[in-house]
């Protein structure tokens, strides 16, 4: 791929790549986000984000929240997806919201991007709940993507907080052994207030997707929402969108 920008930056290192209408965001070496509006499914991360929206009815999912931007590839494919209302990125780094605006177009469409700390911002918001909440942070060190906020019971019940009575939180954690160890899954009081909760993964890569819901939902379900959307469908059916789910309940 041609290199298309690059800035240091207090000794962080951006390059954005593309080839045709892919766009690429690298930090430090790392792939931060990756998307082509031509091509939404991507066979990454980033799939795995996305899907547990689809426990829902597509009309269902209005307002959503993304905590760590990166180049913007999940707001995108949400927006090409589920055309919902508003989502609100939340990136610290103002690097990547530029990047985010200027080289993926995630600045319109009903998106707004906000520059500020997650668990800051959090707490600050008097606003209307969510229906999807999207955690998605991630630091670089030694360039490998790691978590830098632990999902204890603060962090979780901070995040429930903002979810709708009928939403979902979609977490992306390094592990299933992180996800399986995490508040939201082991915590009794968190999980009281959840009605299911599920891991989805693929055989790419090491993440794990926690889901948790406040409404019952089945993994057939799921797949019956996605097969009904028109591009979706297809995906299941090439092999474009692959993911393995697991009850957690």
């Amino acid at each position: 791929m041609a290199v298309l920008w690059t800035r240091r930056v207090n000794g962080v290192h951006y390059e954005v790549r593309g080839a045709g209408r892919t766009r690429r965001l690298y930090t430090n070496g790392v792939c931060h986000s990756e998307f082509n509006p031509a091509k939404v499914v991507t066979g990454s991360v980033w799939d795995l984000l996305f899907i547990p929206a689809f426990f829902h009815a597509r009309s269902a999912i209005r307002r959503v929240l993304v905590l760590g931007v990166g180049g913007g590839a999940t707001l995108l494919q949400l927006q090409h997806l589920l055309g919902p209302d508003r989502i609100v990125g939340v990136d610290s780094d103002p690097v990547h919201l530029e990047i985010a605006a200027r080289f993926f177009g995630a600045q319109s469409g009903g998106i707004s991007l906000k520059r500020g700390d997650a668990r800051g911002w959090l707490e600050r918001y008097r606003g209307a709940p969510f229906d999807l909440i999207i955690e998605d942070l991630f630091i670089d060190q030694g360039r490998e993507p790691v978590r830098p906020v632990r999902v204890d019971r603060d962090w979780g019940r901070l995040l429930l907080r903002h979810l709708s009575e009928d939403g979902t939180l979609v977490v992306n954690f390094a592990s299933s052994q992180e996800l399986r160890g995490c508040a939201l899954n082991t915590d009794r009081t968190l999980a009281s207030g959840l009605a299911a909760a599920f891991q989805l993964t693929t055989v790419y890569l090491d993440n794990a997707i926690g889901a948790f819901l406040r409404r019952p939902a089945t993994s057939a379900a799921l797949r019956s929402n996605l097969r009904s959307h028109p591009l979706l469908g297809r995906a299941l059916l090439n092999r474009s969108l692959r993911y393995r789910i697991l009850s957690l309940r």
